[in-house]
């Protein structure tokens, strides 16, 4: 097993106590310098992924871009994909939304949205241009299992992918049956999670729901939300990122509640981690969080796209 699937099998293996707390009033460790293309700054940034050394990785949406901040940096970032301007050139993204690291090859996998297409560039210092690994799908979310197989979410079939990394042939192991809010459907797929046991966690966007698909399901299991849209524990609006910890725990950025929520395996309703303070630029406040991570130590972080930067809360 290579080292990524390992990195993949240990954030898996998580185990989040049940009481845990994280504080109230987050850091900004990224961005927050107003909206704008500069090194410094963010712009609509979505999906994040944090490495073992606590670098973050940012899909830099509105620049066209994958940039990262080192842990401690948190004056600039460096440009590692993209920032070439908005084009759909080897050298340039058009509006990515999602960005994993394999560190078997020292690789980024970022979705390029607008492009539809899923792209690989080289992480090492210097690099130039990527190469497409799929083409020809509206993709927004990406997942990688232990077993080395690529999960993808596809907006506009309504449906989640499973390639094998560098293959053209895809199994759909979610949705696939139009458009809709039944349980065999799904209606705009956004971020995906995929757990050790190859269950797929899907933020089912405009059914305000996190379904859960086990292997070889012909329907969906809703593990949160799906009661229409608002702002009950028992509700989520506009879901996006998700993690699933090692005792199903799931955490979701519920993006236009401005807060995210945790949700225990079974649970009918979830729990508020940290925001839902109203929509603003305080340090308790998010203003549509999308992005969601943990590292190693189980503090959180979280991109806050209309105020522009990505805020880690630590576990207290």
């Amino acid at each position: 097993m290579g080292a990524q699937f390992a990195a993949t099998q240990a954030k898996s293996k998580f185990y989040i106590p049940a009481n845990a707390e994280w504080t109230q009033n987050g850091v900004t460790i990224a961005g927050s310098h107003g909206q704008g293309d500069a090194t410094n700054k963010l712009y609509w940034s979505h999906g994040l992924f944090v490495d073992d050394d606590q670098t973050v990785v940012v899909a830099d949406f509105g620049n066209d871009r994958i940039i990262q901040w080192k842990k401690d940096d948190t004056t600039n970032g460096q440009v590692i994909a993209g920032g070439k301007g908005q084009g759909n050139g080897l050298n340039q993204l058009n509006r990515p939304t999602d960005v994993l690291i394999d560190k078997e090859t020292d690789t980024l996998i970022i979705c390029d949205r607008q492009n539809q297409r899923v792209v690989r560039w080289p992480r090492c210092s210097g690099t130039t241009q990527g190469e497409i690994l799929i083409g020809n799908i509206a993709c927004y979310g990406l997942a990688m299992d232990e077993q080395r197989y690529l999960y993808v979410s596809d907006t506009k079939k309504h449906e989640v992918r499973l390639y094998q990394l560098g293959g053209k042939n895809y199994t759909v192991v979610a949705g696939g049956n139009g458009q809709g809010d039944g349980l065999n459907q799904l209606n705009f797929p956004a971020y995906l999670f995929v757990d050790r046991q190859q269950n797929v966690y899907v933020s089912d966007w405009n059914n305000h729901r996190v379904m859960k698909w086990t292997i070889d399901a012909k329907e969906g299991i809703v593990v949160a939300g799906g009661q229409g849209v608002g702002n009950a524990r028992t509700q989520l609006y506009y879901p996006n990122e998700l993690f699933v910890d090692a005792l199903s725990t799931l955490y979701v950025a519920d993006s236009w509640n401005h807060r995210v929520m945790r949700w225990t395996q079974g649970a009918k309703k979830g729990t508020v981690m940290v925001g839902e303070n109203g929509r603003g630029e305080g340090a308790n406040q998010f203003d549509i969080p999308i992005g969601l991570s943990f590292d190693r130590y189980f503090n959180l972080y979280v991109t806050d796209y209309n105020n522009n930067r990505v805020k880690r809360f630590s576990i207290e």
